[in-house]
């Protein structure tokens, strides 16, 4: 049996019993939660879900139903970029499945929750319908404020969906994508423009690192972070971007405090670097 990881992103860090709803809608279907975790300065919660086609797609569906019942994204506010209450949705080729497959799951979600929910979408990834739609930095740019104004121009209507947006659920970027690693690294400093500088310095789009998407966001008057999205850890190991943030941020008089780890990653990308810093590489 071919299985498929599904990593939603639902905009909601602060409510434990929306996040818990989540998680029950989700083994409702047969599908596994392998871990969830949640951020309020954020205000987002990521789970990491396993299953057959089949599964992985109904809780799709049911997640974009609890997204739908209890996010309102005309009140939401936090620090993370979203266009959506459930905002993304990538499917992951594992064991036995192709990225092809992934693909068509995607297609599959974003109509049978349009159909259930009229919720638009718009594919990433390697879902894509354009080149202008590969990034999911450039389908969330304007947010979920700036749908409206985005739809009226004919290169962004949505793929799924003849509406602009839900009025309280907004869109979804539903993707398809091999496996990735999601690490945030924080600097002592309240200084967005720190942050943001380096996330520049460090994302491919810029000409930083091949494989690495990366953003500055502020979680408090102290502590701001790089949030990275690592497409490929064979070519961009975990410790190479922790150490390449921590001379970034020397150069502006800043030191790095502690990392983060978001849902799973591969054993192989943590004996990388622990080899690294055992001194055994």
């Amino acid at each position: 049996m071919a299985l498929f990881e599904l990593v939603p992103n639902i905009s909601e860090g602060r409510s434990s019993e929306t996040v818990a709803a989540a998680v029950r809608a989700v083994c409702d279907t047969g599908a596994a939660v392998l871990h969830h975790t949640s951020d309020a300065a954020h205000h987002r919660s990521v789970l990491t879900i396993a299953g057959s086609a089949q599964e992985v797609l109904d809780a799709a569906v049911a997640l974009a139903g609890v997204a739908l019942a209890r996010i309102d994204l005309r009140t939401h506010h936090g620090v993370h970029p979203r266009i959506g209450a459930l905002d993304v949705l990538p499917f992951v080729p594992l064991e036995g499945a192709s990225l092809d497959e992934a693909v068509a799951l995607a297609r599959r979600a974003a109509t049978a929750i349009w159909d259930a929910y009229r919720i638009p979408s718009f594919f990433y990834g390697a879902a894509a319908t354009s080149a202008q739609r590969l990034l999911l930095a450039d389908v969330r740019h304007g947010e979920f404020e700036g749908l409206d104004a985005r739809f009226a121009d004919a290169a962004w209507q949505p793929d799924v969906g003849d509406v602009p947006r839900h009025p309280t659920a907004g869109a979804i970027a539903i993707g398809a994508r091999p496996l990735l690693v999601a690490f945030n690294v924080e600097l002592r400093t309240g200084d967005l423009r720190i942050a943001r500088a380096i996330a520049r310095r460090l994302r491919e789009k810029h000409g930083g690192l091949r494989t690495l998407r990366a953003l500055g966001l502020r979680l408090s008057e102290e502590v701001v972070q790089v949030s990275l999205n690592v497409t490929d850890f064979n070519a961009t190991p975990l410790y190479r971007i922790v150490e390449l943030i921590r001379l970034l941020a020397r150069d502006f008089g800043v030191a790095v405090g502690k990392s983060e780890l978001i849902g799973c990653l591969p054993r192989a990308a943590v004996e990388t670097s622990a080899r690294y810093y055992l001194g055994e590489s």
